[in-house]
């Protein structure tokens, strides 16, 4: 009777979990399912197996999601945490580097798994990013050794934060990620509290101040000559000049910014509606992946985008409600760490959409195409609700 009890209940989530931000992650992964269904009609050409392999595939990732969700919010506690982290990074690193045997698009960002009749990658830079918040909360939270320097304190975080970014940036060429990684790093460095650190997330501050103030700079007028002179690669700095004008090369480098521009503008208050959208047939390599949020627009109009922003705005409100109140660091790092994870994917999605920064090709969480990118998110998400189930309970402060 207990055997087939606990069977029944192994995929619950824990007991005062935060149901508000379950149920918005719910809505937007199955929002998310509809609408790379409708982007893919596109793509797909009249092929209904290739439609079919589309779907099937999201729709894998997403129950596999749901289950790594759950699992996470069940398993996840600090001990074990620190207990698994070299594991952890370990299994990470292997990843990341066995990715670079593989090219697709133009980067060795992906890993290639065999499977009859369908395409499987895995983009391990997407976990990455769920390893650097572990880390963070690993060897910076809670911290009661007064006496240690702040090269005591940093050096395995650095050296991890470090290497990853740099396998991503420079040897994988994938130079969105790399940003979302260290942007989530960055802000997890300045959420601990020891002496030791008090100068380092000071100096960090006024570079993230000075960072924001020199990408606005480089993306005015004033700043364009300076983008040549950046040692970024030509399709790098094509996308710097595309944001800035896209119309200067419409058939090129500004193609698939323009569509999602006409997209936008074609989808009102109302949207043409569901499956109606005109823009992915015109040869719209992105439309179910980096800008389908263009084809959420086109199609429902601004009250699908409003959908989208109110659960990513529930999420990370209430994740950073937690966070305030705790007084466990380690809680505070978790919980603001997958809030900034949500946040920035969105900045970087809808500025790059809509022309106001350049493309990263960082995509709409949960909306977009990808497994990789829908199993990790939702196992940070189950990440945050552990932490947010133990201090309802008391367990943590």
């Amino acid at each position: 009777m207990n055997l087939t009890q606990k069977k029944k209940t192994s995929f619950r989530m824990p007991y005062r979990y935060d149901l508000i931000i379950h149920l918005c992650t719910l809505i937007l992964a199955v929002f998310g399912l509809f609408m790379v269904a409708s982007a893919t009609m596109g793509l797909a050409s009249g092929n209904v197996m290739t439609l079919m392999k589309t779907i099937i595939k999201q729709l894998a990732f997403t129950v596999l999601g749901y289950l790594g969700m759950v699992t996470m919010a069940r398993w996840f506690t600090f001990d074990r945490m620190k207990k698994n982290i070299t594991p952890i990074v370990s299994l990470t690193l292997v990843l990341l580097l066995l990715a670079l045997c593989w090219e697709v698009g133009g980067a060795r960002a992906w890993i290639k798994i065999p499977f009859p009749g369908q395409e499987i990658t895995l983009q391990p830079s997407e976990f990455s990013k769920v390893v650097i918040i572990m880390v963070t909360a690993t060897y910076l939270g809670d911290i009661r050794n007064l006496k240690l320097t702040t090269r005591d304190l940093m050096r395995n975080p650095l050296l991890i934060v470090g290497g990853f970014c740099f396998i991503v940036a420079i040897l994988q060429s994938d130079f969105g990620s790399a940003i979302v990684m260290a942007g989530i790093a960055c802000i997890c460095f300045l959420i601990p509290y020891h002496p030791a650190l008090s100068k380092l997330q000071k100096t960090l501050v006024m570079l993230l101040i000075v960072g924001v103030a020199l990408s606005v700079w480089i993306l005015s007028p004033m700043g364009e000559h300076l983008i040549e002179a950046l040692p970024f690669k030509n399709y790098q700095i094509n996308r710097f000049t595309s944001a800035m004008n896209p119309f200067a090369d419409k058939y090129g480098t500004g193609f698939q910014l323009i569509n999602g521009l006409v997209s936008f503008a074609s989808g009102g208050w109302q949207g043409l509606g569901y499956g109606k959208s005109i823009q992915k047939y015109t040869n719209f390599p992105a439309a179910n992946t980096d800008f389908i949020l263009a084809i959420v627009v086109e199609e429902l109009g601004i009250f699908g985008f409003l959908l989208i922003l109110i659960c990513y705005a529930l999420i990370i409100a209430r994740m950073f409600a937690y966070a305030v109140r705790m007084k466990s660091q380690r809680g505070r790092i978790v919980l603001i760490g997958v809030s900034m994870y949500f946040f920035i994917h969105f900045l970087f999605n809808v500025g790059g959409v809509t022309g106001l920064i350049p493309l990263t090709g960082v995509p709409l969480l949960m909306i977009s195409a990808g497994g990789s990118s829908t199993l990790s998110v939702m196992v940070a998400v189950g990440m945050g609700q552990a932490v947010i189930s133990q201090y309802r309970q008391g367990k943590i402060e």
